[in-house]
């Protein structure tokens, strides 16, 4: 099931806080995660089976994208654009309160988190399920390796890798590589890189 959330709740998309425990809001983002629920379900032999969710699930899907299971999304990828060609790996999580966008020909390593919630400092508004929400924006042609987190807000540009492991805080330009807790860039991506491979 897809939501529309822009028309019917602009507020998770403006940046401003929000009580996320609405009751309405609750119930209507359960319906949203049948779908990623079947894909988790489905057998792993199951392409086709699997391939025919992936539209009832994202926003938006490019041509030739494929997706493993499992992966866990609070709006069941609702908020989610993938490119054309964009690969996930095992075990990927998005806090989709607000969008993701992945570009194409980028590939999500395993245990990837993206996150676009974010919850006040103040302890009177935490405990009333405040929050306010920050999209997240991954260009064409990146790699995010294994276990990165990506933190609300952050923009990744164009052609640029980002090591496993890292916290990415905020935004990466393009072509470079970047790691590390909290992630930076420690060179660009050169044009020696390609004689480095073997093939």
């Amino acid at each position: 099931m897809h939501l529309d959330t822009v028309t019917k709740y602009p507020f998770l998309h403006s940046g401003e806080l929000y009580a996320s425990n609405m009751p309405e809001l609750f119930m209507e983002q359960r319906q949203c995660l049948k779908a990623m629920d079947e894909f988790n379900r489905t057998a792993i032999t199951d392409l086709e089976g699997r391939e025919a969710l992936l539209p009832q699930m994202f926003d938006k899907v490019g041509k030739g994208c494929f997706v493993e299971a499992p992966i866990l999304m609070n709006f069941g990828g609702n908020h989610v654009r993938l490119g054309d060609n964009v690969y996930i790996n095992y075990g990927f999580i998005a806090v989709d309160d607000t969008f993701i966008t992945i570009g194409d020909n980028t590939m999500i390593g395993p245990r990837v988190t993206i996150a676009t919630a974010v919850h006040p400092e103040d302890i009177e508004l935490r405990s009333k399920a405040y929050q306010y929400n920050k999209p997240v924006t991954i260009g064409k042609n990146v790699w995010i390796a294994a276990n990165v987190t990506i933190l609300p807000g952050v923009s990744i540009g164009n052609g640029s890798i980002i090591g496993a492991g890292s916290v990415v805080t905020k935004d990466i330009p393009e072509n470079v590589v970047a790691i590390g807790t909290p992630c930076k860039v420690i060179r660009p991506i050169r044009p020696e890189d390609k004689s480095n491979i073997k093939y």
